[in-house]
């Protein structure tokens, strides 16, 4: 039963007071046909107004079931117009961008049923108002009575204890109006109608009750409801069904947004776009920024097979003596007038010595082979590098003795010392342009990364095989070093280059072509160290610039020969552009070691380890050591003839306007004057070439891939850990990774730029993200009577603001996606631009997870530009909404 118990309600005009309705007391049946009938003003839309839920009475109390209303809260009132109230309007009120399904449907969205069971019932409540072969046509597309009809079944849909209908055959004919009052008299049998009209002979005819009002006063009943009469009480479980709070599901305002945005197309398309010029800007830095970075990683990876890991007996950490130098030298600086010196050689000597370290590789050898097997899973090979040299000669027929290998081309062309003024060059030259390199000790993995063109691979330590690159080609390089191109001829040229202003020298005309035989008919000579020794009077003497000694050492030398020809394999990592010509076995390393040690002179200079086998003389021990003063000297100047004397007083005078100290002035003279050798046991065993197969004097340790790379850091700092923790810190291992450390600062560089780039390029997504703020607020404008006839299915204020969250969720989405279909488009051209200028292929790539989260971001923007219009509809007036056109 609903019971209004002196309703009052006053509208604030200025400051007037208007009052619509004036203590107005109406009890209704739960199933009758009641008109409300008046003059325009009198009350009537506001008392159905109030009844409904839409708006709230200033005074008086509104019986629903027997409950008060006065402490309803807003979801009280969603719920009741949701579960209890069907509206029909005089305008009808459809949602023009939904079909006729779909807007009987929404009230049921609204309260949660199945998608199934709502398309169901809202297919049967079209049929009961005879409108079952009209479910796809959308409002525009159907005749007013149409449209009232679907009304009807959007109001009836949720099976309502109450229907509302104001003015429902004011826009309708005659004829028609009569087909809207006997659906609804139907109706009426198990429902309470409340009609409002201004129309009495429809109300007569139809209506079993007629409420006149007059100036907001109920002036006539023709038939009021008597309280002693007691009704039958509805089912109160399908109520307690109905108490439920209705709530819009995100798919519904999704659908509901959407279909609004498709009515709009090219408004929707045009935000959009404008939204995505952002997007596209970051995308475009990010393609830039992850291209660069991953062909700085395949740069990395490509060069893993050229510059592997390398830990050397001695090592300096040059990042931390850079960072060292550069905190040491920093100064506040000084204003007063002089001019003061920089300690910048004393900085860098000492961060030198500061940061260079000795690696003990015999333990870290005897670990890998060890503890550390695990690496075997992570390499392709690990060179074992010595100290002994590899001196390869080749005996020509026209030229006489050349010298393979160490390659000596650079010395003869007279730039040797320009090229070691510079340290990085100076390891450009002792790596890059070694003629000889040591082939992987991994048969398998061997055949798998080189292609045999002709020949063999080498089977004994005597055998070695010529390498070429992917176009099977050498480098002149390595052929003048070999002597198979005329090293003089070059030399002359480039000897006349530099003296006429360092022309350019044209070599092509001197590129030549051999074939396979050719190459396979090489044979060299191996010359150890000790060789270049011969005894005389008891101390041996270096004959290496003999040429007639050294003739027949090499043609005594064990000959070393050509068995092969092989190139990298396509997906070789091994490098080809290595300079290396000539490449051999772990097995020759071996011999070549084993046959230093057994040598004559090697076995004299390590049963006298305190002479020295090349001057017969003893080796100067630290004890014996005295200090000389200038005092000294002059005492001994004194003994000496007086032209002596003058011949060394000169000399010292020199030396002191060279800068040199008293002390390092007395230290070199009495180097000249002892009677010791200056040499050491360990420089003599150097000299030699002396080494033991355990402790390697280099190791090199090339990993199977990038990822691998990084496992083996992992195994080496567990390795310092391991050491550290057994007290023996001595035993850690310091190296630099030259290739990481540079590719790692062009990294940051390249995150560096693009950071900033992508700052300048948020503040368009900022501009773009408050337009769509505003297109959003013109949106809820535009779509307010549709706000206000979902708030009369019972739509609370969160739905409202859902389905323009959506709205704008739908463009940010839209927004992100065009902004990543143009990037990819534009990707095309300006990656083919840059293979043009650089021919470097795929430069720019854009990560798709990158272009997930601009998509995300995107939606996130456009959802916080929108919080404001959606929060703004959410609290629009229903009742100003419906009436809004």
């Amino acid at each position: 039963m609903l019971q209004l118990k002196n309703i009052t309600k006053d509208y604030k005009i200025g400051n007037e007071k208007v009052h619509a309705l004036r203590g107005v007391s109406i009890d209704f049946r739960e199933s009758e046909f009641v008109s409300v009938l008046g003059q325009s003003g009198c009350g009537k839309t506001t008392l159905l107004n109030i009844i409904g839920g839409l708006d709230r009475y200033t005074d008086g109390d509104l019986i629903i079931g027997g409950k008060s209303t006065k402490e309803f809260k807003s979801a009280d009132w969603d719920t009741y117009r949701n579960h209890s109230i069907g509206f029909v309007f005089q305008s009808y009120n459809l949602i023009p961008h939904q079909t006729v399904l779909s807007n009987v449907e929404l009230a049921l969205t609204l309260s949660g049923v199945s998608k199934s069971e709502r398309r169901q019932r809202a297919k049967e409540a079209l049929v009961k108002v005879g409108l079952g072969d009209q479910l796809k046509k959308k409002p525009n597309q159907m005749s007013g009575g149409q449209m009232q009809r679907v009304a009807i079944a959007r109001a009836l849909v949720n099976d309502p204890d109450i229907l509302l209908a104001d003015e429902p055959t004011g826009a309708l004919d005659s004829e028609t109006s009569v087909q809207i009052m006997e659906l609804l008299k139907k109706i009426s049998k198990d429902k309470l109608i409340i009609m409002v009209t201004h129309n009495p002979e429809l109300a007569e005819k139809y209506s079993n009750r007629i409420i006149r009002l007059l100036d907001g006063k109920v002036v006539d009943d023709t038939n009021p409801y008597d309280r002693n009469i007691v009704e039958p009480i509805e089912n109160k479980k399908g109520k307690e069904k109905k108490a439920k709070k209705p709530s819009m599901s995100y798919l519904t305002a999704l659908s509901l947004s959407l279909n609004n945005l498709m009515t709009k197309k090219g408004r929707t398309f045009m935000t959009s776009f404008a939204g995505s010029i952002g997007i596209i800007g970051i995308a475009l830095i990010l393609s830039i920024s992850s291209g660069a970075q991953l062909y700085i990683k395949s740069v990395e990876e490509e060069t893993l097979a050229s510059y592997p890991i390398s830990i050397s007996r001695n090592s300096m950490d040059m990042t931390s003596m850079m960072t060292s130098m550069m905190k040491e030298n920093k100064s506040d600086g000084t204003d007063d007038g002089k001019i003061h010196s920089n300690n910048i050689m004393g900085s860098m000597v000492n961060s030198m010595l500061t940061q260079l370290k000795s690696n003990d590789l015999k333990s870290f050898k005897s670990y890998l082979e060890n503890d550390g097997k695990e690496i075997n899973d992570y390499v392709s090979d690990i060179k074992y590098g010595y100290s002994t040299p590899l001196n390869i000669f080749r005996n020509d027929k026209d030229k006489g003795i050349i010298q393979v290998n160490p390659a000596t081309l650079f010395e003869d062309m007279g730039m040797t010392n320009a090229m070691y003024d510079s340290q990085l060059m100076s390891n450009v030259v002792s790596t890059s342009y070694d003629t000889w390199t040591e082939l992987l000790d991994n048969d398998k993995l061997l055949n798998e990364q080189y292609k045999v063109l002709a020949g063999r691979m080498p089977s004994a330590y005597n055998e070695v095989v010529v390498m070429v690159n992917k176009d099977n080609e050498i480098s002149d390089y390595s052929l003048y070093c070999m002597g198979l191109m005329d090293s003089d001829e070059l030399v002359n040229a480039v000897k006349s280059a530099m003296s006429n202003n360092n022309e350019k020298v044209d070599f092509t005309s001197k590129l030549q072509t051999y074939t396979y035989d050719e190459l396979l008919g090489l044979e060299f000579r191996l010359v150890t160290n000790p060789e270049f020794y011969e005894k005389e009077n008891g101390i041996w003497t270096d004959k290496s610039d003999d040429k007639i000694y050294m003739t027949k050492v090499v043609e005594d030398a064990e000959p070393i020969k050509v068995v092969g020809i092989i190139k990298p394999e396509e997906n070789s990592i091994m490098s080809s552009s290595s300079s290396s010509a000539i490449g051999y076995t772990h097995a020759l390393t071996e011999y070549l070691v084993n046959k230093v040690n057994d040598s004559e002179v090697v076995k004299e200079q390590k049963n006298s380890p305190d002479t020295d086998i090349f001057t017969g003389k003893e080796f100067a021990k630290d004890e014996d050591k005295k200090a000389v003063t200038m005092d000294d000297i002059k005492a001994y100047i004194a003994t000496l003839p007086e032209e002596k004397q003058a011949e060394i007083m000169s000399q010292l005078q020199q030396a002191q306007q060279m800068g040199m100290t008293e002390q390092q002035i007395a230290d070199a003279f009495a180097k000249q004057m002892s009677t010791e050798s200056e040499a050491t046991y360990d420089g003599n065993m150097t000299l030699l070439g002396v080494a033991s197969l355990d402790e390697p004097s280099m190791i090199s340790i090339y990993p199977k891939d990038f990822d691998a790379k990084e496992k083996i850091e992992e195994i080496i700092s567990t390795y310092n850990d391991k050491v550290k923790a057994d007290g023996n810190e001595n035993l850690k291992i310091e190296y630099t990774d030259i290739v990481g450390l540079m590719m790692t600062s062009v990294s940051t560089i390249i995150d560096a730029i693009s950071v900033i780039l992508i700052a300048f390029v948020a503040i368009s997504l900022v501009v773009s993200s408050i337009m769509i703020g505003i297109i959003t607020y013109i949106s809820v404008l535009e779509r307010t009577k549709e706000i206000g006839i979902l708030r009369a299915m019972g739509a609370s204020k969160r739905d409202i603001s859902r389905v323009f969250n959506a709205e704008t969720l739908i463009v940010g989405f839209a927004a992100g996606a065009i902004g990543i279909g143009v990037t990819l488009l534009l990707l095309i051209p300006a990656n083919a631009i840059v293979y043009n200028l650089t021919g470097i292929s795929g430069m720019c790539v854009l990560p798709w997870q990158g272009a997930i989260i601009l998509v995300i971001i995107s939606m996130l923007l456009t959802l916080i530009a929108g919080l404001i219009p959606s929060h703004y509809a959410a609290k629009k007036d229903p009742v100003l909404a419906l009436r809004s056109e």
